[in-house]
């Protein structure tokens, strides 16, 4: 059960519609808050690519992982011209829907970028996964899988 994003619509990077139940069932989940405009960001994206990169795409099978970029930009266009420019393959919530608002208040979310690492039913694993990332590389994944309380497949 994906409760964090239950009943919402996410986007993939081709502008399709995806399914949260479907996308991040039996995952460990990163909500990633960012924005373009944030210099911060733009240093971190990069390396959260990598990290999703060999965690997601390069292993087989794919780590139980997936990122939901949760937008402050300015608007509508900045997001989708961030999104397509320095984001990895993941998915992100529509600038357009409020219930980032409500994450931002679920989550303490009081600057950017925060990367929020929860369970399938949006319970927090850690709110510091942008400094486990930088500290610990793919190390820190195993941790959060632990936590998660999910089936696991991961070998690694």
């Amino acid at each position: 059960m994906v409760e964090v994003f239950s009943g919402r619509t996410l986007l993939n990077k081709d502008g399709e519609f995806v399914d949260p139940e479907e996308a991040l069932r039996n995952k460990v989940v990163g909500i990633y808050f960012s924005a373009g405009w944030c210099p911060p960001c733009r240093d971190f994206t990069p390396i959260l690519c990598d990290f999703y990169t060999e965690l997601v795409e390069e292993r087989d099978p794919p780590a139980q992982f997936e990122i939901v970029f949760v937008s402050s930009d300015k608007s509508a266009d900045d997001m989708v011209e961030y999104y397509h420019d320095m984001h990895g393959d993941w998915l992100a919530l529509p600038w357009t829907d409020d219930y980032k608002n409500e994450l931002k208040h679920r989550y303490k979310i009081t600057a950017v970028p925060k990367l929020v690492i929860v369970k399938e039913n949006g319970d927090v694993i850690t709110d510091k996964g942008r400094k486990q990332i930088r500290d610990r590389g793919l190390a820190c994944f195993r941790s959060w899988l632990d936590a998660a309380e999910i089936f696991q497949n991961f070998k690694g």
